[in-house]
């Protein structure tokens, strides 16, 4: 992880003069932008305009270019954020490379076999420590650029919905008989409010793809469905200073990501359920109209960097109701179920076979309980913290049932949301560990049963006779006739 948590910074402009550019840029020591959050804030280039990101040092040579893009800002007509734009600025802040000073490289045939390797190994060692098949279906190495680009569609599932708010909230700030007359204006507003989110999202997204290892280091499935993804280049970097050999570095974070996939393939109510939680807490969050209000009062489109100031700045504040309270805390949960999970299962496949095992894993528990961008981005867009809080309790608890119960008991709790522990049984785990399950599995069948309609055969039950039950049944009732 960086020495400045979350460093995001603003890109220098992509040079005009392509390769030549960029060979004089690394010669004069550039590349690197200010670390402060989304570049916002005095500190280096473009930190007094924090549209610089898109527009560079507005010198003369790049006016048309500026204009040019000031224009496709304002013509936008798409949904809340401009994915567009997020995507061009995530590109280039990868381009830009991370604050040690590395660059983004393509990947080679040697590195896609060391991933495609690793990922099959860990398969393997996985059979003995869960129940769950592998969901891996394929394993792919990427470079930063390619996780960009495999990832933004994720990215806009879970930002859409947030940045829908604000844009309606823009609207709304304005007196209704004044909305009618001031329809151009609203029009510019919102595409200038895409065009901020999409500046920030891919601010944060591409800082991101500088510091992942894998397609579920947040603990959401960020990737397609069935690719275990590994970022050789990033691996590189996370295992420089840890006196671990880097075969073993690569296969431990192979097991996680190989972990993730057979979670997320085959719980197939997990995703939406995460999913779900992050939309239900999105939902409870409301705009800061007063502030709001006093942005489109004095808005100027000659400075439309305002606009983005106001964004960042703290608009976005939680509702203080028990539907928000509940729908926070089924997120904190719901993470810490999955990394206390991954976190159980790697080690348990990763201790006999791994000598770095608890240094890695302790590694990485220490770096997603400090946080990371991926936190910052929501907590800075819409104040959320996409932070595992309980994960030491979380692994502990499923430690404990893999040993009260086997692993296949342990893992069975995944068939169905209502068994798996709440955030009270986090504080009690011996006594979740030992209480009476519920078995969800005979309800299930019934249901299953009165869908299927009349015309079908009923499966037979424990409380059903068998055919030589039946069979005895019936000469009983002839014996009783006949007598």
């Amino acid at each position: 992880m960086s020495d400045t948590p979350f460093g995001f910074g603003l890109p220098p402009e992509e040079p005009d003069d392509g390769d030549e550019g960029k060979k004089k840029d690394q010669q004069s020591g550039g590349g690197q932008g200010p670390a402060n959050p989304f570049g916002f804030g005095p500190g280096g280039p473009g930190g007094d305009n924090p549209l610089a990101a898109m527009f560079g040092s507005l010198n003369p040579n790049d006016l048309g270019a500026a204009f040019q893009q000031l224009g496709q800002m304002l013509s936008y007509e798409g949904g809340p954020v401009n994915w567009d734009m997020a995507k061009q600025i995530a590109r280039q802040t990868v381009s830009q490379g991370t604050p040690d000073g590395t660059k983004d490289a393509s990947i080679g045939p040697a590195e896609r076999t060391q991933v495609d390797e690793a990922v099959r190994l860990a398969d393997l060692w996985l059979d003995d420590a869960t129940s769950l098949p592998s969901g891996a279906g394929s394993a792919v190495a990427w470079s930063r650029a390619e996780w960009v680009e495999a990832t933004l569609p994720v990215w806009k599932e879970l930002v859409d919905p947030v940045a829908e708010r604000v844009g309606a909230a823009m609207g709304d700030v304005l007196p209704e008989e004044m909305q009618a007359m001031a329809g151009p204006l609203l029009g510019m507003m919102r595409s200038m409010g895409g065009a901020m989110f999409g500046t920030q999202i891919g601010q944060a997204v591409g800082v991101l793809a500088g510091e992942v290892v894998g397609s579920t280091d947040i603990g959401l499935p960020l990737g397609p469905v069935g690719k275990a993804a590994l970022l050789p280049l990033n691996i590189e970097s996370f295992g420089k200073d840890l006196s671990v050999p880097q075969e073993e570095v690569r296969l431990y974070l192979a097991l996680r990501e190989a972990a993730h996939q057979r979670l997320f393939a085959h719980v197939p109510w997990l995703r939406s359920h995460l999913f779900g939680a992050v939309e239900g807490y999105a939902r409870g969050i409301k705009v800061d109209t007063a502030k709001l209000e006093d942005v489109v009062g004095q808005f100027d489109p000659q400075n439309p960097e305002e606009l983005q100031q106001a964004l960042q700045q703290g608009m976005f504040q939680p509702e203080d109701t028990p539907e928000q309270k509940a729908a926070l805390a089924r997120l904190e949960t719901a993470l810490a179920l999955v990394e206390g999970w991954v976190d159980a299962v790697v080690h348990s496949a990763a201790k006999p076979r791994l000598s770095s095992a608890d240094a890695l894993r302790e590694t990485l528990r220490r770096r997603r309980a400090t946080g990371g961008p991926a936190e910052q981005t929501f907590a800075t867009l819409i104040g959320l913290e996409l932070r595992p809080r309980r994960l030491r309790d979380a692994s502990r608890l499923w430690a404990s049932l893999t040993d009260a119960r086997g692993v296949d008991g342990r893992d069975g709790l995944w068939a169905h949301p209502d068994m798996l522990p709440t955030a009270s049984d986090l504080d009690d785990p011996d006594g979740f560990v030992h209480r009476e399950q519920l078995d969800f599995s005979e309800l299930d069948k019934m249901l299953g049963e009165a869908a299927s309609g009349p015309s079908q055969k009923p499966n037979l039950t424990k409380d059903e006779p068998k055919d030589d039950e039946k069979g005895q049944e019936k000469g009983e009732e002839k014996g009783d006739d006949d007598k």
